[in-house]
């Protein structure tokens, strides 16, 4: 008799071993946010009066804020930020002005998590870049302005290396399709076009709540 209602005992455990699973996953916080230190790397194609002119944006440091949500334990969404950043633009090599750039990406990503403190990802996603201050070109007479956003493409792949189940380190690289017009203040006529399509690789502090 002991023995069937040790037996019993033991199946009504087990039986409630996948609810506690659950509920432990249940109870884990989906938010991780990060902060990054990102090399900004301008691939400057050029064509009409910014190849004559030789207009290219200049390659700089930036502050990164990013957002994550995971569904699953494996898929998650990433919001990439920061505040407006000056960027200088050059014309011969010299500094002709500034233009403002707010450049939000939405990402969809894959982690890889069955690799320990080692967490690997890949991502996928649009940017979308705001700019402004568009006619602040002194040394060409603020005769050009560039058009005021781009949308494009956006690639991720990056790893975090979680130092305990909060605190992590991030590697982290993008590529983003960015391009601007450069127009005539005058009418607005388009005068060339600057492809900007940066490369962004970064490192980082992550945190898991």
């Amino acid at each position: 008799m002991r023995i069937k209602t040790l037996v019993a005992a033991m199946a009504a455990v087990a039986s409630l071993a996948p609810i506690a699973a659950q509920a432990q996953a249940a109870e884990e916080n989906p938010w991780m946010i990060r902060v990054r230190a990102v090399d900004l790397l301008w691939n400057n194609g050029q064509t009409g009066i910014a190849q004559t002119a030789d207009i290219k944006a200049k390659d700089q440091w930036i502050p990164e804020f990013d957002v994550s949500y995971f569904f699953t334990k494996n898929i998650a969404a990433e919001l990439v930020l920061t505040w407006p950043q000056q960027v200088n633009i050059t014309a011969g090599g010299a500094n002709v002005g500034k233009v403002s750039a707010l450049p939000p990406s939405l990402l969809a990503q894959y982690h890889f998590t069955e690799l320990g403190a080692f967490k690997p990802y890949v991502g996928a996603g649009i940017n979308y870049t705001i700019f402004g201050n568009r006619q602040n070109f002194p040394a060409l007479e603020n005769t050009v302005q560039v058009q005021p956003s781009s949308v494009g493409f956006v690639g991720q792949i990056g790893m975090d290396y979680m130092l305990d189940k909060n605190w992590g380190l991030n590697i982290d690289v993008k590529y983003a399709t960015m391009a601007t017009n450069v127009q005539a203040v005058d009418g607005g006529a388009n005068l060339g076009k600057l492809t900007l399509n940066p490369w962004m690789p970064a490192v980082g502090v992550t945190y898991k709540f």
